[in-house]
């Protein structure tokens, strides 16, 4: 063990320490924990909004859509292959849906909402995993088939699984005349499925696609593609390419562009992220130099005496750089598990709840990262270890002659 660090040590652990500078010491440590840990936290919630945003959002939608401009999309079976041969190897599934505004009825209520009709052999992740009650049945029945809806809206109309709707839908998209007359099913509830976002739970119910075709009278028509890739970094690259390789009346969106209200505010709300990360380092900073400067007072004497006895500069420097490296470690070693320990707690137990139809889920969501952990600790380490040279340095300048005249 090195001289600074044997004597910084003894300064440190001393039961001979003064209470007072204990007691600041404490205070420095913990002011440090909390800005750690604030910080930790702060990080968790916003990956954690857009990482469950976006999951949620691509379960039930896409990464990218293929609609029209013009409404429909005709001979659906002809194009999907050769979709799927320009986007290889990067998209994981191309799936065509038809989906449409309707009235859903129950015994008690109506309600307004979106019927997409989807295969039942294409992977739909999100709304499978999501069904609570029933399951992902899309039963094909003329007289009676199945419909999949969202656990706000079965709670808003009453009904449970088993229970029969009626959907009423404009025949054609059209304005309901003598002429054209709305069509009318009947439909049995064969899943309930809760996302935790008030937009698909309250608003979007799933049937079979044939079932829809007939519903609205589309024929063998589609509304569009729905297209998962394997590597969401070239959503935006293959979105542009079948922009440019796409003719009217094809219409190219990604997912960033349907939902770009929620992505532009989930990036409002990292930028803050740069000034409190200032502001904690700040209170750091301060909490480290009061501490030392405190320190480096009551140990005048101690100093004085190392020098007399041939202690360099350089070597009382590092006794109280070593001190600053205690305080920062402490602090950032108890913030790291003060952080860890609270967001465990909110992902495994979801203790605070937010309401769904302002932020698209029922609890704060939490992304417990390594790097958030890391980037934080490594970043207040070493502008605790800059700030501590200072006091450190006043240290070394002290005279021996000084600290007889001080005592």
């Amino acid at each position: 063990m090195s001289f600074p660090l044997y004597i910084s040590k003894r300064l440190i652990f001393s039961k001979k320490d003064s209470k007072f500078i204990s007691f600041i010491s404490g205070i420095s440590i913990t002011g440090i924990a909390l800005g750690v840990a604030t910080l930790i936290i702060a990080l968790s919630i916003l990956n954690g909004f857009e990482r469950t945003i976006t999951n949620k959002i691509v379960d039930f939608d896409s990464h990218i859509q293929i609609a029209s401009y013009t409404g429909l999309l005709k001979d659906y079976n002809l194009i999907l292959p050769v979709l799927k041969e320009k986007l290889y190897p990067y998209a994981e599934n191309v799936n065509p849906f038809v989906s449409q505004l309707a009235i859903i009825s129950s015994k008690t209520t109506k309600d307004g909402i979106s019927i997409k009709g989807i295969r039942p052999e294409d992977n739909w992740k999100g709304v499978r995993e999501d069904i609570i009650q029933g399951k992902l049945e899309l039963k094909d029945d003329q007289v009676l088939p199945s419909i999949i809806i969202g656990k706000k809206l079965a709670d808003k109309l009453m009904v449970k699984v088993g229970d029969k709707v009626t959907v009423f839908a404009l025949n054609k998209n059209k304005i309901p005349s003598a002429e054209n007359m709305p069509n009318i099913q009947k439909f049995i509830i064969a899943g309930i499925f809760e996302s935790g976002m008030a937009a698909y739970d309250d608003l979007v119910a799933y049937t079979n696609l044939n079932t829809a075709q007939r519903l609205f009278n589309t024929n063998d028509n589609i509304s569009g593609y729905d297209i998962r890739v394997n590597d969401i970094s070239k959503i935006d690259s293959l979105a542009d390419y079948l922009t440019n390789h796409l003719s009217y009346p094809y219409a190219v969106r990604s997912i960033y562009q349907i939902h770009r209200n929620i992505f532009t505010w989930i990036e409002l709300q990292k930028k803050p992220i740069p000034i409190v990360l200032g502001l904690i380092i700040i209170v750091a900073v301060f909490n480290i130099i009061g501490t030392l400067l405190m320190i480096v007072l009551e140990k005048t004497n101690a100093v004085g005496i190392l020098k007399s006895l041939g202690a360099s500069r350089k070597q009382i420097i590092s006794i109280f750089v070593y001190q600053g490296c205690y305080l920062a470690i402490a602090g950032i070693l108890i913030g790291n598990v003060i952080a860890f320990i609270l967001t465990w707690l909110q992902y495994r137990y979801k203790l605070i709840s937010i309401p769904s139809s302002v932020y698209f889920m029922s609890s704060v969501p939490i992304f417990i990262s390594p790097q958030n952990f890391l980037i934080v600790s490594v970043i207040t380490f070493a502008l605790c270890i800059v700030a501590s040279l200072m006091p450190s340095y006043i240290a070394s300048k002290i005279q021996p002659v000084s600290t007889l005249r001080f005592n």
